[in-house]
């Protein structure tokens, strides 16, 4: 089904589904997690007509073991329903490989063809700064020559569905225009192609939705939005390991996360517990970030750790991944992000610049675009 995204109003076609099978189907839990089957979304059609259960799940992956242990876990509790006399259960199973083939059949155009790598930006808890990296780290990126000395060409997903800050960071306000029916161009500024949740709803709009809306939304970005040819797409994500984070392993083909920490014990301990989602919708960690490192005078030279110190490095430690490197407190940064105009362009000799330009050429090197 195909939504048509307007400012002001959001049209989303969806399947309906029998009130009374959704509770049973609740009693499902996705493997490896504690949440339900229904509130991530996965059920695209359910019924239950005098006694007879249809259920259709879709999932994506890797793990071709999932439809099987599913389909069971879903029979299960069927047949442990007393209103259910009869069942027919389909799980329609997507591998990351297939992905782009799916969403090529779905509106006659692969709007991800000429992406060649595709990194998420999380973080385990909100207030790190993520949006400010995301949007920071696609600037230095697009300031990078490939190997024919031509900048790279950057895109950022915001999938921040409910608190999307990527327009104001990378100074964005326009809507979206629609090339043809169900595709979108994205909005592009500073050399970067944007998509955003708050390019197409008022300000003072907010989204208030369930899981299926999310994911069907994030699949909408994916498939609905003419990226073009890209290097590089980073993927904005909401803090958590929630419905957006699940939806995207499973639409997108995603190369690895970025995740975001600050040094603080409490940073870092969610961190770690958030990160430990990746791998189990087999997406690589490829690093860690940290963000508000340290206060430095800008006539001593001298280093304040107002956060602590060392969260960054222990966090990649204990997930066993790379550091990518440390961002400073910055008031150059913060007034950027106001502004609409990244650090990077605004204040490219600053020490700041200085670091996300770094961390830039680790994540370049760490996935390289080059056939």
């Amino acid at each position: 089904m195909i939504a048509i995204l307007v400012r002001g109003s959001l049209m989303i076609a969806l399947n309906m589904t029998a009130e009374d099978i959704l509770p049973i189907l609740q009693k499902v839990k996705y493997p490896g997690y504690t949440r339900d089957i229904v509130s991530f979304g996965l059920i695209s059609d359910a019924s239950l007509i005098q006694g007879h259960a249809k259920v259709k799940v879709e999932i994506g992956g890797s793990d071709s073991t999932l439809p099987n242990t599913l389909k069971h876990e879903i029979e299960t509790v069927l047949e442990a329903e007393p209103s259910v006399s009869s069942h027919e259960v389909r799980v329609i199973f997507k591998k990351d490989n297939d992905a782009q083939n799916s969403q090529e059949a779905d509106n006659g155009k692969n709007t991800l063809a000429g992406i060649k790598r595709i990194i998420a930006i999380a973080s385990g808890k909100g207030g790190v700064g993520k949006s400010t990296i995301t949007a920071n780290l696609a600037s230095a990126l697009s300031k990078i020559n490939n190997d024919q000395g031509e900048p790279l060409t950057i895109g950022v997903m915001d999938c921040d569905l409910y608190g999307p800050s990527i327009p104001l960071q990378l100074g964005i306000s326009e809507q979206p225009t629609a090339l043809e029916e169900n595709l979108l161009s994205p909005v592009e500024n500073h050399g970067i192609k944007v998509m955003s949740m708050g390019l197409l709803v008022d300000e003072e709009t907010p989204v208030v939705w369930r899981g299926p809306m999310v994911m069907k939304t994030i699949q909408q970005f994916a498939t609905n939005v003419d990226w073009g040819e890209l290097d590089y797409l980073l993927v904005d994500l909401p803090p958590g390991t929630g419905d957006a984070q699940l939806s995207l392993a499973q639409i997108l083909p995603l190369d690895g996360v970025v995740i975001v920490t600050t040094p603080q014990k409490a940073a870092v301990e969610v961190a770690r517990r958030g990160a430990m989602m990746f791998p189990k919708v087999n997406v690589p960690i490829l690093g860690i970030i940290e963000n508000m490192s340290f206060l430095q005078d800008q006539e001593t030279g001298e280093k304040r750790f107002l956060f602590g110190q060392g969260g960054g490095p222990l966090t990649a430690k204990n997930l066993e991944t790379v550091f990518l490197g440390e961002v400073p407190l910055d008031e150059e940064i913060r007034l950027g992000g106001d502004h609409g105009i990244p650090i990077i362009f605004g204040h490219p000799d600053s020490a700041a610049s200085a670091a996300f330009t770094e961390i830039a050429g680790e994540i370049s090197s760490l996935l390289p675009t080059g056939d």
